[in-house]
Parts: C-alpha cells; structure tokens; sequence
C-alpha cells in the first residue's frame, strides 16, 4: 500500500514539475526557437534512424552467426582469442575508429556504416556466446537423448532458452550505435550530428539542443521498443520480465 501511494506521489510530482518546466520554457522562447528547427529535426532523424537501423542489422547478421559458432565445442578453445579482436572497436576511441573508416573508405555514410559495425559488434557475438553456452547441460542431453540433430538441437533448444540474452546483446549494441551515430557527422555521415556538431560551433545552444533531445528520445524508443519484443518473443519459461507478472 506505501509502495503505490509512493508511486502515485512520485508521478504527480513528475507532471507537477514537467509542467513547470513548460512554463517556464515557454516563458522564455525556448519552445519557439526549438520548433523553428522542426523541419531539420524531422530530416535528420530519418537519416539518424537508417543509419542505425543499416549498421545494427549488419552487425546482427554478422554477430549473431560468429556466436553461435564460437560457442560450438570444437570452437570454444579459440573463442576469448576471438573476443579479443571484437573488443578492439570497444577499446579502440569511436573517434580513431571513425578516422581509420574514413582513411580507407572515403567520407560519406558508408565509412560511418562500416565504424559503426566495428564499434558494437562485441556486445552481441558475447551475449550470444555466453547465452548459449549457458543453456543447463541437462536439457541438451534430453534433447539428444529424444533423438535431435546438432541443427535441431540449435534451433529447438539452444536458441529458444538463450535467446533473453542474445536480445539483451542486440538491444546494448543498438543504445551504443545511436548515441554514436552523431559522431558520423564529423566525416561527412548524415544523422542529427549535423545539429549537434554545427551548434556547438556556432555556439547555439537551441541548435545543439535540437539534435541531442530527439537523440536521447530516440535512445529511450528503441530501449522500450526492444524491451517489448524481448516480452513478446522470448518464453515465459526463459523470461525474467514475464516470470514478474
């Protein structure tokens, strides 16, 4: 009872202090300068969205596969070995990574495309490496024991039991990609960099702000649109979110 009469309070005050908020930047023009980039807003999200909507579904395809096949008994010798070279486009600074893009593949989306690639492919291949080789031994050996191939096995067992944390890999990749996505302005990529980047030169505070709010509300979007899909996917039996309910 103390518990939703804390939570009823705390959003009564949220919208008390939203409102508030409103207030006062309407009060002080805020609002209407921030709208008179509307029009960029709108243009550069789109771009912002197909950049890492093309390098998050390129590091899927890319990440998920060399999972699996790492944490295959006869690979899992060779598998930190590999993790060490993923783990480079997390050491190594975006920007470096940027720059090296550039250096080979010219200025434009397509370097921006390739660094972001490199820069979150490690948070999937690791995520689902580990959630398979975590899947209980005893479920594989009845699997085996009922008679399924190695593929059925993957397909019917591993994957379903593992998959909570291979979406949890894709969904910390994507909250990396988006927030990086701005930096691919600086060699020539599209996105709301270009808002962010040409405000901080010029020294506009609403421009820069009109590239980093709708960033950040993009951020949190995709998180609770993969929050959903992990609820709807993955089974109540594997899934901590539905075992709450």
């Amino acid at each position: 009872m103390k518990r939703e009469r804390l939570k009823q309070f705390i959003v009564a005050a949220s919208l008390l202090l939203a409102f508030a908020l409103g207030i006062e930047l309407q009060a002080n023009g805020f609002i209407d300068d921030f709208l008179y980039y509307w029009e960029d807003i709108t243009y550069l999200a789109v771009e912002h969205v197909k950049l890492t909507l093309i390098s998050g579904g390129l590091a899927i395809l890319l990440a998920v596969p060399i999972g699996i096949v790492l944490s295959r008994p006869a690979c899992r010798r060779f598998s930190e070995a590999f993790m060490q070279i993923f783990n480079i486009g997390s050491t190594v600074p975006t920007l470096a990574v940027l720059a090296l893009s550039m250096t080979f593949l010219g200025v434009g989306n397509t370097p921006a495309i390739f660094a972001l690639v490199i820069a979150t492919i490690l948070p999937i291949v690791r995520n689902t490496y580990t959630g398979l080789i975590a899947v209980p031994a005893h479920l594989k050996e009845a699997a085996i024991g009922m008679g399924l191939t190695p593929m059925q096995l993957l397909w019917k067992v591993e994957l379903p039991n593992a998959l909570y944390v291979i979406i949890a890999g894709i969904r910390t990749a994507f909250a990396i990609n988006i927030g990086t996505v701005p930096l691919a302005f600086l060699i020539g990529g599209t996105g709301l960099g270009e808002l962010i980047f040409t405000g901080i030169d010029l020294d506009e505070l609403t421009m820069m702000l009109a590239g980093a709010i709708p960033t950040a509300a993009l951020a949190v979007l995709f998180d609770i649109g993969f929050g959903a899909l992990t609820f709807m996917m993955v089974s109540k039996g594997v899934n901590p979110l539905r075992q709450r309910g």
